[in-house]
């Protein structure tokens, strides 16, 4: 097996951490094709662990679906200790956890949102612009639809 290239700000190195494999796949696909390096892991802790043994470079950003992943203070405050912008997504259960809601965070997208929602948000926080409106008001296609 080949070593991974070494990565230059030309691509900036993500980590997506999501317990289920075909989304997780999906977005690093999706980031790829937009010229970042992601790195998908199932847990946060394996991504810890991997930054540890050096299997991973340090993130420019973190992508954290909230699904599936058991949280604790101590995790949190470890992916918080990175001090890199971290994307949450999750439903409102997951949200409005109070280990996540008494937090503040960089992104906060709540599901149903799409691919690429989440990897326009990657893009703005890696070029150092960070979301100042609702992400739907953006994309006309994810606007809900009042009925009167």
């Amino acid at each position: 097996m080949k070593p991974r290239p070494t990565t230059d700000r030309a691509e900036p190195v993500l980590w997506i951490v999501d317990s289920e494999q075909w989304p997780r796949a999906c977005l690093r696909a999706e980031l790829i094709e937009r010229g970042c390096n992601p790195y998908g892991f199932i847990q946060i802790t394996d991504a810890l662990e991997a930054l540890s043994r050096r299997a991973s470079p340090k993130p420019e950003a973190l992508v954290l679906e909230l699904r599936g992943q058991n949280l604790t203070e101590a995790m949190i405050e470890s992916i918080r200790s990175l001090g890199v912008p971290i994307i949450l997504v999750g439903g409102v259960p997951e949200i409005n956890d109070p280990l996540i809601r008494n937090r503040a965070w960089d992104i906060v997208l709540k599901r149903p949102v799409s691919l690429g929602t989440i990897a326009d948000a990657v893009e703005k926080i890696v070029s150092g612009d960070r979301f100042t409106e609702d992400p739907a008001e953006r994309r006309p296609d994810l606007r809900r639809v009042r009925r009167g």
